[in-house]
């Protein structure tokens, strides 16, 4: 056998079909470059036209084509079957134009600079480059509703009742009640709230409690009699049956056997009647020292203050610090809303919105809502922020 021949695939020695495929595919392609090689020594004379295809080739000329296809043709009739039951089988049709593939590739030729096979560099599939992966800052409790959940979108969520419309205030004194509501707050950071401040580091919690339910116990003939007003005889029933039970087994209302006999706390005055029958828009004012109001509630507390218990208490040695004390309650109490009020771009709109809201609340939501159970408890409570008609300075006829 001529070494130029190639060795038939039955010679090699038996290996697993995985390190068969690259010697396959070798073989393949040294069948196709023997064939022109044994062509050129059989016959001689056409040895300079090929050695002149191979130098036109490296110039680039056209006959570097004619020169391809022939050998083309050549390993194609070179190469021998394929047996059936030869592992090769799979191969050798992917690899059958091994040689024309061969032929695309830019390989420098000798002397030739290797920065000519940069040619064949478009054949070079590009790999993308993964940049950094992105760090999650989500929270360890969001990622755990998202897990038992899925991603919550608060825009897309079909569960969220439709958005409040909340009337604006009216408030055509504005520029009036914007200075009173300056003095207010001078009056307030300077005397009211340290007095506060004070009454809440010195007097133990029980006892401010207590104090708290004695002013509570004072309004509740008043709230009676505004709740019969107003077409509410349950409620009238219930906050005259909450007075006598506080005053009796109360002592004098100091505690509140009441709440653990179900009878809740309803606070009801002459303005929430005026509303109820009819008068439902009214002008927002602030009264200097007493706050927020409304004009209906000034006439309010007109119709209020002859049957408030404590006005009927003639002597100013016993009443006077009475009021003062319930004015210092009171401002106790708020407190906890100073935070909230920090900071804000506009303190006198954040009052007057704030507290307009919560009245209107007490005064027609109540009405509709007052058998839903649905509603959480800050809008059930009847604590009302403001000055009671009992610490109004009306003097009594006889004082």
């Amino acid at each position: 056998m001529s070494p130029s021949s190639p060795t038939p695939p039955a010679s090699r020695p038996a290996r697993s079909p995985a390190a068969r495929t690259v010697p396959a595919a070798l073989w393949l392609i040294a069948a196709a470059c023997a064939a022109p090689a044994a062509a050129q020594s059989a016959s001689p004379a056409e040895a300079a036209p090929s050695e002149i295809s191979a130098a036109a080739a490296r110039d680039g000329t056209p006959a570097r084509e004619t020169e391809l296809q022939n050998n083309r043709s050549d390993a194609a009739s070179a190469r021998p079957p394929v047996k059936a039951d030869d592992p090769n089988a799979a191969v050798a049709p992917a690899l059958a134009d091994a040689p024309a593939a061969l032929d695309t590739l830019a390989v420098p030729a000798p002397g030739e600079p290797a920065a000519a096979a940069t040619a064949g560099a478009s054949l070079e599939a590009e790999v993308p480059v993964a940049g950094p992966p992105t760090e999650d800052t989500r929270t360890q409790a969001e990622l755990d509703f998202d897990a038992l959940y899925g991603p919550y979108d608060p825009v897309a969520d079909p569960t969220l009742p439709p958005a409040a419309r909340v009337r604006g205030a009216y408030d055509p004194w504005e520029p009036l009640n914007r200075r009173v509501h300056r003095l207010n707050n001078t009056v307030d950071r300077v005397i009211a709230r340290p007095l506060a401040q004070a009454y809440v580091a010195v007097v133990p919690r029980p006892v401010r409690l207590g104090a708290s339910n004695f002013f509570n116990n004072l309004g509740q003939p008043v709230s009676a009699l505004n709740a019969l007003l107003q077409g509410k005889p349950q409620q009238a029933a219930q906050s005259l049956g909450r007075f006598a039970l506080n005053t009796t087994l109360g002592i004098g209302g100091i505690f509140d056997p009441a709440s653990n006999a179900k009878l809740p706390l309803r606070s009801e005055d002459f303005g929430q009647t005026l509303g109820v029958w009819g008068w439902k828009r009214s002008r927002y004012v602030e009264l200097p020292l007493f706050g927020p109001r409304t004009l209906r509630d000034v006439f309010g507390l007109v119709g209020d203050a002859p049957l408030s218990p404590l006005r009927q208490v003639e002597a100013d040695a016993l009443r006077v610090p009475l009021q003062g004390l319930q004015l210092v309650d009171v401002r106790s109490q708020l407190l906890s809303t100073d935070s909230l009020r920090e900071g804000a771009q506009d303190d006198y709109a954040l009052v007057r919105d704030a507290w307009m809201q919560r009245r209107d609340y007490q005064i027609f939501g109540d009405r509709t809502l007052e058998n839903d159970d649905s509603l959480p408890d800050y809008l059930r409570e009847e604590f009302n922020p403001t000055v009671p008609v009992d610490a109004l300075p009306l003097m009594p006829d006889g004082g």
